[in-house]
Parts: structure tokens; sequence; C-alpha cells
């Protein structure tokens, strides 16, 4: 009984601080993007914090050798037409809501499009869940970024 009595408290002592960090879990930091439909790494993003609300920026791209390192936004319009992709906000306004940060937006430079966006913190915030769409969450798709160490 007492051997179970120590390994109950020497659990519980691990079991806090995890479940601490879990609750306390924030989506800054480098995230590498997956290709939802090849699964492949396609980028890295540094999301940090400003006035209360996330942004990201794209630090590396991973792109096959034949191909441009340093691609610029074709597709984009705007002031971010024909800028490189690197070093380019991609995700912007996003507020902690509950267990989410919504309220956002996110772009897609390969389509130089912008959607609504949402992020929800999965596996011990390991992983980030991003969901763009257009009108409601409903109409849109999501990708898992995971995060680098």
């Amino acid at each position: 009984m007492r051997h179970l009595m120590k390994a109950g408290l020497i659990a519980l002592t691990l079991a806090l601080p995890m479940a601490a960090m879990a609750q306390n879990a924030s989506p800054v930091g480098v995230w590498k993007t997956i290709d939802d439909e090849t699964g492949k790494p396609k980028s890295l993003v540094r999301i940090s914090e400003e006035g209360g609300a996330l942004t990201g920026k794209i630090e590396k791209l991973f792109r096959p050798a034949d191909q441009d390192q340093n691609p610029k936004c074709t597709s984009c319009e705007g002031a971010r037409k024909d800028q490189p992709i690197i070093g380019m906000t991609i995700l912007w306004g996003l507020k902690k809501d509950g267990n989410e940060y919504s309220g956002g937006q996110i772009l897609d430079p390969a389509k130089g499009k912008e959607y609504k966006s949402k992020l929800t913190l999965k596996d011990n915030g390991s992983k980030l869940e991003v969901r763009g769409y257009i009108g409601a969450p409903m109409f849109g798709r999501s990708q898992t970024w995971v995060r680098e160490q």
C-alpha cells in the first residue's frame, strides 16, 4: 500500500507541471508547415505576438534544388505583389478566444489569396491545427503544423 501511495504521489508530481504547460501553451514559436496534399514539409513559419494578436512570417522554404530558392509572390495583389515569400507575413490578427485563436487572416502565397483563419493547439502544444476558410470555418481546409524544437 505504501508503495502505491509513493507511486501515486510521484505520478501526480510529474503530471501537474505537464498539465500546467499544456494550459499555458502558446502558438508563439517556429512551426514547420506540412503540405496537406503531399504530406511533405513546405516552410518554417515564426509566429510571434504583437499587441495581443498573433502574426506569422515565413523564415524558410523547403524547395527542390531545381526550383527558385527565393521565389516571389507573383499571384499576390497589392503591396505583396512580386515581393519575396521568405520574410513575408502570411498570418495576422489572430487573438485568443477560449482554446483557439481566431479573428485573423492567412495568406496562401502559392495562390495569392487571403482567407479567414483560426488556430488550435494540439498534442500539448507540439502541433498546431491551422484552418483557412471563406465565410464560416466549415467552408475551408486545415493543415497541421509541427513545432520546431
